[in-house]
């Protein structure tokens, strides 16, 4: 019992530190770096690209920002279900 209250206090203070939320999203800009995007975000999920464009993904499935990159440059980015 006192190991999964444990588990599950843990879990909720990670949840509550992540940087996957609206305040972020809103420092985020067009023309940013990816080195400057991930000072903000941290590393991302995961990044796909294809011909020279990256998409990177922070978060999950459910609540996430996508950002958009030609080069190193940020172009496009989107928020789903952020709080």
């Amino acid at each position: 019992m006192r190991r999964s209250l444990i588990l599950l206090l843990c879990s909720l203070l990670l949840a509550a530190c992540s940087k996957v939320n609206m305040d972020n999203y809103n420092r985020l800009k067009t023309g940013q770096s990816y080195d400057e995007i991930v000072a903000i975000l941290g590393q991302p999920s995961r990044c796909d690209e294809v011909i020279g464009v990256r998409q990177c993904v922070w978060g999950d499935e459910q609540r996430n920002i996508r950002v958009g990159f030609v080069g190193n440059t940020a172009l496009s980015m989107a928020a789903n279900n952020l709080k």
